[in-house]
């Protein structure tokens, strides 16, 4: 059991229709701490009969909830908000637990995730439309802004609050109603969310969530339901892919957040002191696990040893271990198979040329979660670590020669969502800003993830944004009024 204050966030079962219920097959499968390999809950294993079910309640609720006025509606949300924010630190003890990363990591990311409900809690009040100027003499065009209907959210495991929040909040501001499965690795988080929207007065089947050990079977009903007419997914890009296919044949509107493959470009006149931080920053979040980490470190020659050495230093500071511990700073990883993963690109570059300066193992007994934070030296591009997304606490670190070269590698991948890189020349920074195939550039920054800016992709990492005044149009259809005025 985990230690909460609020013993009704640890929900085990499917939250459908404002009530949380067992799944009809009475199935359940378990939720297991990363760290410890110990289970937490057994949660309630959902099929396509409760996909259904949560559907039609949503449908139904939808005819109500697209009534209410912006303002009732940011009323509600704020109030979610206020809970999530006063029940922070029992969310976090349940992100830990669950998913693995530090506690203080987890309270940032419950932080993060209500600031998504309290931004768009007020842009509920601004889906503004228009007045067209007329074609002709006797005609008014006014175009308005709808809630698009039901929206079907597919959430992944590395940021299981957050990436709930940044979907349901602007879907809710614009009076869609939501069903969402989230990860079967951490589905308790998002349960706990479905308390505090039932306490903040979220009518019944506006929300639902549905655990299920059997994604595909809850996505077929999701992307073939005349009813949804929104799918919002976070995920890999293979998933991504074949979730498009299926909703295609209903044409239904889409956003997918998608795999990453993130250059961090450090330059000769960079400050070399704040490049390893951010490089360290970037890299080591959530043990390497988010989608905009840093993928390939690229440095130019003439800093490049100087980086190395410092990078090295600064990672071996950094504290491995159970994500409860006071102190540690980088926790497991998720599961067995994103270990191994990890071993397979580490051993690939090893065996190409690259050598590692610190970590480059587990950490305690063969079957541990625990990778040691791990940087590679030179590093090439026939390298695997080059082209997959590592999703993981390894850092490869190229050597270039010019801008023009390390605009070519840095681009040379389907992928585009989040890139960065550390310089001071001015002229240099618009040009590489411009030239980076990306839907997010930090500059001199280690970070692009916040409230007020527009997240997501280019190329085969998605399509749509996230947050920001962008997010809510995600959720808006436009209709246009042509009036004749007799």
């Amino acid at each position: 059991m985990i230690d909460i204050q609020r013993k009704d966030l640890l929900q085990e079962g499917a939250f459908i229709g404002g009530q949380f219920v067992a799944a009809s097959s009475q199935k359940q499968f378990p939720v297991y701490n990363p760290y410890s390999s110990a289970q937490i809950a057994s949660v309630a294993d959902c099929g396509a009969t409760e996909a259904k079910s949560a559907i039609d309640l949503a449908y139904t609720a939808f005819q109500t909830w697209k009534s209410y006025t912006g303002t009732e509606r940011g009323r509600i949300l704020r109030k979610w908000y206020d809970l999530q924010r006063a029940h922070e630190k029992d969310l976090a003890k349940i992100l830990t637990m669950e998913q693995g990363k530090p506690f203080r990591e987890a309270l940032g990311e419950i932080r993060y995730g209500a600031s998504f409900v309290e931004w768009f809690a007020e842009e509920a009040r601004r889906t503004y439309g228009d007045v067209i100027p007329g074609h002709q003499r006797d005609k008014r065009i006014i175009v308005l802004k709808q809630p698009v209907g039901v929206v079907a959210a597919i959430t992944p495991w590395n940021f299981p609050s957050a990436m709930i929040t940044r979907k349901v909040a602007p879907a809710l501001a614009a009076g869609c109603t939501v069903v969402i499965k989230p990860s079967e690795l951490t589905p308790l988080s998002a349960l706990a969310l479905g308390v505090l929207a039932t306490e903040a007065g979220l009518p019944p089947g506006v929300l639902n969530i549905l655990p299920t050990n059997n994604a595909p079977e809850i996505g077929n009903v999701m992307t073939s339901s005349k009813l949804v007419k929104k799918l919002s997914f976070t995920g890999s890009t293979a998933v991504g892919k074949l979730l498009l296919k299926q909703a295609a044949d209903s044409v239904k509107k889409v956003s997918m957040e998608l795999g990453g493959n993130a250059p961090f470009i450090v330059f000769n006149d960079a400050d070399l002191e704040k490049a390893v931080a951010g490089a360290v920053a970037s890299k080591y979040t959530n043990a390497g696990q988010t989608c905009v980490c840093s993928n390939r470190l690229f440095v130019q020659e003439g800093i490049y040893e100087a980086f190395i050495e410092k990078f090295t230093s600064a990672v071996r500071e950094q504290t491995l271990g159970d994500g409860m511990t006071k102190g540690v700073v980088i926790g497991p990883m998720i599961e067995e198979k994103a270990v191994a993963s990890v071993e397979a690109l580490v051993s690939d570059a090893l065996e190409k040329g690259a050598r590692i300066t610190c970590g480059g193992q587990r950490q305690g007994v063969p079957q541990s979660l625990l990778y040691e934070p791990t940087v590679l030296a030179d590093a090439s591009t026939d390298m695997a670590v080059f082209r997959k997304e590592i999703f993981g606490p390894v850092a490869p670190v190229f050597k270039f020669d010019t801008e023009e070269e390390v605009i070519a590698m840095a681009n040379d991948t389907e992928y585009g969502l989040a890139s960065y890189f550390y310089g001071k020349d001015h002229s240099r920074i618009w040009r590489v800003a411009e030239a980076l195939e990306y839907g997010m550039v930090g500059i001199n920054s280690p970070s692009v993830s916040t409230t007020v800016a527009p997240f997501g992709g280019v190329k085969e990492s998605g399509m749509g944004r996230e947050g920001s005044k962008y997010g809510i149009e995600e959720y808006l259809v436009i209709k246009q009024l042509m009036w004749a005025v007799q």
